[in-house]
């Protein structure tokens, strides 16, 4: 991996194209970032840089936290995630990273927790179908239905598609590509729809060639 970046989600908007081609776009402010701390293959056994981003106060952070960032006199920030790049040479404590590390046309994978909806049925969860609405089916229509199982097994087998809780889990999107980039006011305008509300924060990173 050569580039990434954190970002925090505004929303969704469209763009035109020249040839007037309507392109549905995620608003993301990627960045600044600042490098607070720098691994070496001698020291830790491989190397990374650990970035930081989304200021915020210093009594909302732990003294693990607050250590590293003091170490490389940077202000506090709520995240902290550690990218190994293949190069790290350019990159020392206190070091900013923007927007424009990335150029129109890239391709990255963006990763990030999507929305939680609590527990919910095996409808939402799982796109299971509803019982029939007609006479006699009782007020059961979004019930989970038969389990499959009789006197033998007497049991309900593993990995069931049930209700539960869904959401709030990690998602990669790939090979999402980036349409405009604005360096002064380090915004990336990324193609498709990203993981996750308003006001979250994702990663953004060069997509792998596969």
């Amino acid at each position: 991996m050569k580039k990434a970046i954190l970002g925090k989600k505004l929303g969704m908007t469209q763009i035109f194209t020249p040839d007037g081609l309507v392109v549905p776009v995620t608003v993301v402010e990627a960045g600044p970032c600042f490098v607070v701390q720098k691994k070496t293959i001698e020291k830790d056994g491989y190397q990374s840089i650990v970035v930081a981003f989304g200021q915020t106060k210093e009594n909302r952070l732990n003294k693990p936290q607050l250590g590293i960032l003091k170490k490389a006199n940077v202000e506090p920030h709520k995240f902290l995630r550690e990218f190994r790049f293949e190069d790290i040479s350019i990159y020392e404590p206190g070091s900013e990273i923007k927007a424009d590390i990335f150029n129109e046309g890239d391709i990255v994978d963006v990763s990030g927790v999507t929305r939680g909806r609590g527990f919910t049925g095996t409808i939402q969860r799982w796109n299971a179908h509803r019982l029939k609405m007609t006479h006699g089916v009782g007020p059961v229509h979004r019930e989970v239905g038969s389990m499959g199982a009789n006197s033998t097994p007497s049991r309900v087998f593993k990995n069931k598609k049930m209700p539960g809780h869904y959401g709030a889990e990690n998602v990669t999107i790939q090979n999402l590509e980036v349409v405009k980039v604005d360096s002064d006011r380090n915004i990336l305008l990324i193609k498709g729809c990203l993981p996750g509300p308003k006001g979250s924060m994702v990663t953004i990173k060069e997509a792998v060639k596969r």
